[in-house]
């Protein structure tokens, strides 16, 4: 498909759910329970009103941003997610190619599919100076932690982000009418579940399987991968968070993060960042949309940490509401999905050059010469 013909990322969306079977579309597209917090994130963006200021010429508005050191030409960051690998045969490693290519960064999952040796070596192969960010899950407790921090470290990746809303999987009934069972990895019996699904997919079906032919005679070095089962989550607790920054000796990010007491628990046990996210709606459904919290974290910690927020972006304006409330930058992770889906890496550049156009288009609307000078400002309720 001819990535150039996505005009937004909804348009990516209709187009992934013509290229993927149902069920993994509908991993990708669902959320928990009845889909409430979901729904209620993109809601809230909806809820906050823009307050332009007229007469103000502005020409190429800029949009960078420092994190961590590092300077981004994009204040938006690619989310982890699982399952990247069995969307697109670039994978994890495209999404990756693709942030680097628009000046950003990837966070890869530990569930993506792919171990972060590979993706690492894929990175690499492409001209990388890194793989980006790496999120922990360890359903294993301490030594499958302890192993994979030490293996992202000795990956390259600059960033640890541990996710802390996990502890059991939330109850997603798409996957669970579609026979998709919740441990996150595509083995020979799951597809031999899911094979009438596939069947209706042939390009896609044709294009994962070219991959797989190619990677079985890759010798790249990939290490295990990680499965999250349903019974029993990634339980990671305050506790190891406190091991973990004595283990990590890069950035450190909390994510899951939706109270203030929390995200100063989080600056308390060593965190460098929090991110705040309800996981997508993936898990408590019920739990208050980012940005109805974003103002407290913000408030809270946000001079003693990088405050990130996720869930429910799907417009550059989205990015600009977050911004001047208060976050040093947002993650996506559907919208990127949907792009990657639709097609490929071509498809993640452009999700993130819509995303980069829009938010320049709000800026200039807005008569703000950068978003540096977002503040709140800017908002207002909506009606």
């Amino acid at each position: 498909m001819n990535a150039s013909r996505i005009v937004s990322v909804a348009d990516a969306r209709r187009r992934a759910s013509r290229t993927v079977p149902r069920a993994l579309f509908d991993y990708v597209d669902g959320g928990a329970d009845d889909e409430l917090t979901m729904a209620g994130n993109t809601e809230a963006f909806r809820r906050i009103g823009l307050v332009p200021r007229m007469g103000n010429r502005v020409g190429a508005p800029g949009l960078s941003i420092e994190l961590f050191g590092t300077r981004l030409s994009l204040p938006v960051l690619l989310a982890p997610c699982g399952l990247v690998s069995a969307l697109h045969p670039d994978g994890p490693v495209g999404a990756a190619r693709a942030a680097a290519s628009r000046g950003t960064v990837a966070t890869l999952s530990a569930v993506a599919g792919l171990a972060p040796e590979a993706v690492a070596a894929g990175c690499r192969s492409g001209g990388m100076a890194d793989p980006g960010w790496f999120q922990l899950y360890a359903p294993g407790g301490r030594p499958e932690w302890e192993g994979l921090v030490d293996r992202a470290a000795a990956s390259g990746f600059t960033a640890l982000v541990v996710t802390l809303d996990t502890p059991a999987l939330g109850n997603r009934e798409r996957d669970r009418r579609n026979g998709f069972s919740a441990d996150m990895h595509l083995d020979p019996l799951e597809i031999g579940r899911l094979a009438v699904q596939f069947a209706t997919r042939p390009g896609w079906l044709a294009r994962m399987g070219a991959a797989q032919l190619a990677a079985r005679r890759s010798e790249v070095p990939s290490g295990p991968t990680v499965g999250l089962v349903a019974a029993g989550g990634s339980p990671l607790s305050w506790d190891d968070l406190v091991a973990i920054r004595e283990r990590w000796s890069g950035p450190l990010l909390v994510k899951g993060v939706l109270s203030a007491e929390d995200a100063r628990r989080a600056v308390a046990s060593g965190c460098d960042g929090v991110i705040v996210s309800n996981h997508g709606g993936r898990q408590l459904d019920g739990a208050p949309p980012t940005m109805q919290v974003l103002p407290d974290v913000v408030d809270a910690v946000g001079s003693s940490a990088t405050v990130l927020v996720d869930s429910g972006v799907r417009r550059g304006g989205d990015v600009v509401r977050a911004l001047a409330v208060g976050a040093d930058a947002v993650l996506v992770g559907r919208a990127f999905l949907y792009g990657l889906a639709a097609a490929g890496t071509a498809g993640v550049q452009r999700v993130l050059d819509i995303l980069r156009t829009d938010i320049e288009r709000t800026l200039v609307l807005l008569g703000c010469p950068d978003v540096a000078s977002l503040d709140r400002t800017w908002l207002a309720a909506a009606p």
